[in-house]
């Protein structure tokens, strides 16, 4: 049953965490959840002190406020507008960053409970404050994802939690199933993502029955796909096999990913593609280790969760 509760007063994340973030290094932020391994949302519980290498393998994307001296600070905007800055382990703001997948700074926003989702690409300002139309579709607990690159450092994904007042009605994940549509379109979803292995994930799209042969690029290839754990929101930037112009893959209309989920349990998949010259959002529930806890099959039934392109919440730009 759906639980309505109200939201009060604007709270980008946790101030406090973000003052003591600097200078610490690696600061797990208190607002993601932990959980047994082999539950939703399972991160690993160790004693006893951690060493960075042990954080590194430990702890998935999108769980640190602060990794490797950079921390994500929420700032001050105005209404309308989503600001933040990326703090250096100098304590000044990176002003500096590697283009990868086509842009400087990658932007995804998601509710908790998974039922809102953004991919926007903010500009940056000389003084390195990050401005985009905010991203934030109405009121609820999200998650803010930065996933970039600062130049002469390592990729890097920080996840902060942003609150939006109102009231709110949260929404059960939507089942597991192998196809959803959008816009039109019809996604069919093969494979199964198996906990601590890479596993092939096969997106085919379609239109009015009829194969789409004609994907055009989005982020240097024919598909993104973000995957989002149920629980913490532990974040997985899933690479496509190939490449536009590699020589070998084609523009549809199966696209195909290589991904390798850290534990057991339900994670969102959101494949952004553009056909048509507009980028459409899939979705889909899956379970790792399906053949103990029941995934997705190939030819199973429709998805009644999937987000049609417009619907409060989903998008990109």
């Amino acid at each position: 049953m759906n639980t309505v509760t109200r939201l009060g007063g604007f709270a980008l994340g946790l101030a406090a965490v973000f003052g003591a973030a600097y200078g610490i290094g690696r600061v797990v932020d208190p607002a993601a959840p932990a959980a047994q391994s082999g539950h939703d949302g399972g991160a690993v519980h160790t004693s006893g002190p951690t060493t960075h290498d042990e954080v590194t393998d430990r702890v998935p994307g999108g769980l640190l406020v602060s990794d490797r001296g950079y921390t994500l600070v929420p700032v001050a905007a105005p209404a309308g507008e989503f600001a933040f800055r990326v703090g250096g382990p100098d304590g000044r703001p990176v002003t500096r960053y590697d283009v990868a997948h086509d842009r400087r700074m990658h932007l995804i926003v998601a509710r908790r409970d998974l039922s809102g989702f953004r991919h926007v690409h903010p500009d940056l300002a000389p003084d390195g404050t990050w401005r985009v139309d905010t991203p934030l579709a109405g009121p609820g607990q999200w998650r803010a994802f930065a996933d970039f690159t600062p130049t002469g450092g390592e990729p890097l994904i920080l996840g902060v939690d942003v609150t939006v007042p109102g009231e709110l009605t949260e929404r059960p994940l939507p089942a597991p199933a192998s196809s959803t549509t959008v816009d039109g379109y019809t996604v069919t979803l093969a494979g199964t993502p198996q906990p601590g292995r890479t596993s092939p994930l096969t997106l085919t799209v379609s239109r009015d029955g009829r194969p789409v042969t004609d994907l055009e690029p989005y982020l240097g290839a024919y598909g993104h796909l973000v995957a989002l754990r149920r629980g913490d929101l532990a974040y997985l930037h899933v690479h496509p096999d190939g490449t536009p112009g590699d020589g070998r893959t084609r523009p549809g209309p199966q696209v195909t990913f290589l991904a390798e989920v850290p534990s057991a349990g339900s994670y969102r998949l959101y494949l952004d593609f553009r056909h048509g010259g507009r980028v459409h959002t899939a979705e889909f529930t899956v379970v790792a280790d399906a053949a103990a806890t029941g995934g997705p099959t190939p030819g199973g039934p429709s998805s009644t969760g999937g987000a049609e392109h417009g619907t409060p919440g989903h998008g990109h730009n």
